[in-house]
């Protein structure tokens, strides 16, 4: 697909070509733009309000004020709440602690992993009816 076409498809879809697509190579724009296409803009097994709050978490996570932004607005267009967008990032800043504590401190991975997978299978268990929690 020439760049022309690709950027009159961003024109119908976005109103606007971004001009941070204008800088990506002829080479590669196409192959970009239908990866984008495909994890940005098409429902798969993720819904996309989902896909945009990980993302966000991601990105707050990074420190990318651009791709915060960016999946912040995406998931607001997908119907993401503020509650939600707030949750996304608290869960994104939990799980950048828990791993900064575990590899700082070289916790056992094995002897972690035993507990978690313990710890899970009694969760389940309970959730399922199979355990009742005295």
């Amino acid at each position: 697909m020439a760049r022309e076409a690709i950027y009159k498809e961003m024109e119908k879809m976005f109103g606007v070509v971004p001009s941070f697509i204008k800088g990506i190579p002829d080479s590669v724009l196409e192959p970009e733009w239908n990866l984008f296409k495909t994890l940005q803009l098409t429902e798969g097994p993720i819904p996309s309000k989902y896909r945009a709050l990980i993302g966000l978490g991601v990105a707050a996570a990074a420190r990318c004020r651009y791709t915060e932004l960016f999946f912040r607005e995406v998931a607001m267009v997908n119907g993401a709440t503020p509650g939600e967008i707030e949750h996304a990032v608290h869960s994104a800043a939990a799980a950048s602690a828990l791993s900064t504590y575990v590899n700082g401190l070289r916790i056992d991975y094995d002897q972690f992993r035993k507990e978690l997978e313990s710890a899970s299978r009694h969760v389940r268990a309970v959730k399922t009816g199979e355990k009742k929690v005295a």
